[in-house]
């Protein structure tokens, strides 16, 4: 018997995987591109003087509107999926998200007040709907027993950090170099390229489409509204496993809080107070932003990933694994105390310093990021799975609001001190974290 179009489709392959996985490959990849290459720019735009071309704004108010713009990013993906499951369908959701991303890029492109903030409600809107539904269509490019899954999320992955290395080196250069605005139109026109590849791949979507279509509950039963939370979470185990993802929310939050300065406090410092040569060759200080997307590309998420497959069932349990992020991200910032203190003399300190403060932070994200998306969807009960990943990416909007207040800090407090207690207060909550792993295990059900 022949195989209907979609399942030949399925098949055809690309790299041992459904050619779909091609299409949203690149659709991410392009709108990590624009999203990477506005967030490498986007305080150094707001506190440039007007003579450079920028707002004029104080790093505290920059600060706090970046931090605004990340929370804004991460939460909005709830109401995005939601919208997707309930309206608009996945596909239709990343396409309309990715033409209002394309509109933000644009509007800022436009040198007014009024478009800069319409912009960034743009971005923060089209984000939401493009992000969790492009992971929900990878998902829905595999059967629920192929073994490729996983693989094809590691290679979705790769997408994501390609488009985030290579947009501060376009982008970051184009803004810092040339003009800020043609930056911020250089990103649009990535998202412009991202959806006409997106446009036209849609028939190798078509068996990702036809799932979701089987598997989509639409329904508005009454024992399933959204907001009735404490319905769908029926037996005490449930509730314990929910539990310890709460307080696995709360130590992910300090995590991106102290993680996300490398668009706040951490670029500033690179713009003002690092000497921005390498070997003779001069660079803009956007360039920075790259770093953790090439330590994940050439070598740190292979090798990572290989000592837990080598440590097999030693391999330390998931609240571990979080407590080891938190201590990587804080010893980055330990590792740049004693720069902050030269640089407080007026003295540019070298970029082996970032450098080396962008591979730890690099280790702490591989130890905690894909085990908190991995940990959500085994502890979460299977009908909520969704809603719960939802709620999960609120802990990445929340550290963006820290990171955004802790960047507003940078021309009033000394840095040593303010470098200094992220340290402290990541170090703190690792320990905090171990002293609980016991408990935390127990509520976890016997899931790693």
């Amino acid at each position: 018997m022949a195989q209907p179009v979609a399942q030949q489709r399925d098949t055809a392959g690309w790299f041992g995987h459904p050619r779909g996985l091609s299409t949203l490959f690149f659709t991410e990849m392009w709108e990590r591109f624009s999203f990477y290459g506005l967030k490498a720019l986007l305080i150094l735009f707001m506190t440039a003087n007007a003579a450079q071309g920028g707002l004029g704004f104080s790093a505290e108010k920059g600060g706090a509107i970046l931090g605004w713009y990340g929370f804004g990013v991460y939460a909005t993906a709830i109401f995005g999926g939601l919208a997707a499951d309930k309206v608009l369908g996945q596909y239709r959701s990343v396409l309309l998200g990715g033409i209002i991303i394309a509109l933000g890029h644009f509007s800022m492109a436009v040198p007014t007040m009024a478009t800069f903030y319409l912009g960034l409600c743009l971005i923060i809107a089209g984000t939401g709907l493009l992000k969790p539904n492009a992971s929900t269509m990878v998902g829905s490019l595999y059967d629920a027993a192929d073994a490729r899954r996983d693989a094809g999320f590691s290679i979705f992955y790769v997408g994501i950090n390609v488009g985030a290395f290579v947009a501060p080196l376009v982008v970051g250069t184009l803004g810092q170099e040339v003009n800020w605005h043609a930056g911020f139109a250089c990103a649009g026109v990535g998202m412009i390229i991202g959806l006409i590849q997106y446009v036209a791949g849609k028939p190798r979507l078509m068996p990702a489409l036809e799932r979701l279509g089987q598997t989509e509950n639409r329904a508005s039963a009454s024992d399933e509204r959204w907001w009735e939370f404490w319905r769908w979470v029926r037996t005490r185990e449930e509730w314990g496993r929910v539990t310890a993802l709460a307080l696995l929310f709360i130590f992910s939050s300090i995590f991106w809080g102290a993680f996300e300065q490398a668009a706040s406090s951490l670029n500033l410092f690179a713009d003002r107070l690092t000497d921005n040569r390498l070997f003779g060759f001069e660079f803009p200080s956007t360039w920075y932003q790259s770093l953790n997307s090439m330590y994940m590309i050439f070598g740190l998420a292979p090798f990572i990933g290989w000592i837990w497959v080598r440590l097999g069932d030693r391999q330390p349990s998931s609240p571990v694994k979080f407590a080891l992020g938190l201590f990587f991200v804080g010893l980055g910032f330990a590792f740049i105390v004693p720069a902050a203190k030269v640089a407080q003399t007026g003295v540019k300190v070298s970029p082996w310093w970032l450098i080396g403060l962008y591979f730890l932070h690099t280790i702490g994200e591989l130890c905690l990021s894909p085990v908190g998306l991995s940990i959500v969807t085994k502890l979460a009960p299977a009908r909520i799975v969704g809603f719960m990943m939802g709620w999960w990416f609120l802990s990445i909007a929340v550290g963006n609001k820290l990171a955004g207040m802790a960047g507003g800090l940078f021309e009033t407090l000394p840095l040593p001190r303010l470098f200094g207690a992220v340290a402290a207060v990541t170090f703190v909550a690792a320990l905090v974290l171990l002293a609980i792993t016991p408990w935390l295990r127990r509520l976890m059900g016997g899931v790693r």
